[in-house]
């Protein structure tokens, strides 16, 4: 692994005040969602929808319910990254369709990596279905401040904020959806202070178990 790539993520940090006259370029912004869109998840599945909102009303609808934050105002953009509430036989079928299409191939060659996903997916109740959805987002936001991270871009990833509330803003109801994370990414102040603040991790030695 490169030294850059880790320097860059030292350098990263939880932005806390945004400079409002600093946009991210049409290229930069494309990048992030490529990023995201390219994450991991559970059988390359997707159980999430990210919404980009500029729009400065919404914004502050947001704000009002993210206890005031002002990165929600004052950065370049602000995603939403919203999980599905429930996987139905059909959501699978589309994704069954799009794996087809993509490698050349009949849904019914993948009838058994079908049947796998639709016994996972049927296989846990309501509660762990909606954990395990909300942990395939959490995934698509790291690969989000990583590659934000690689091209100097600065990002603040947020739980602070009435999911009740944000849905109702960005009109999710009816859409099997819920947020569970927001993202602020644009560009730091010159007088955010805790740009400064020496990144707090525990040692390797804490935190790394080798089982040899």
């Amino acid at each position: 692994m490169t030294t850059a790539y880790i320097d860059n993520l030292n350098w990263r940090y939880a932005t806390k005040k945004f400079d409002p006259t600093k946009k991210l370029t049409q290229e930069q912004l494309d990048g992030l969602l490529e990023a995201m869109r390219l994450s991991a998840s559970s059988f390359g599945l997707q159980p999430y929808k990210f919404f980009v909102i500029t729009n400065p009303a919404l914004r502050e609808k947001i704000k009002e319910h993210a206890w005031g934050q002002p990165q929600i105002g004052d950065a370049s953009h602000v995603i939403a990254f919203c999980a599905y509430r429930t996987i139905d036989e059909a959501f699978v079928d589309s994704y069954i369709q799009r794996i087809a299409d993509v490698r050349g191939m009949t849904p019914e060659n993948l009838k058994d990596f079908r049947a796998m996903m639709i016994g996972s997916v049927q296989g846990r109740s309501p509660a762990e279905l909606a954990a395990w959805t909300k942990c395939q987002t959490y995934i698509a936001l790291g690969f989000l401040l990583s590659a934000a991270a690689q091209h100097k871009i600065d990002a603040c990833p947020m739980e602070g904020f009435d999911p009740v509330h944000v849905d109702t803003d960005l009109d999710l109801a009816g859409k099997n959806l819920t947020t569970v994370a927001l993202c602020a990414v644009g560009f730091r102040a010159t007088d955010d202070s805790t740009a400064s603040y020496k990144k707090v991790r525990f040692p390797m030695e804490e935190l790394i178990v080798l089982k040899n």
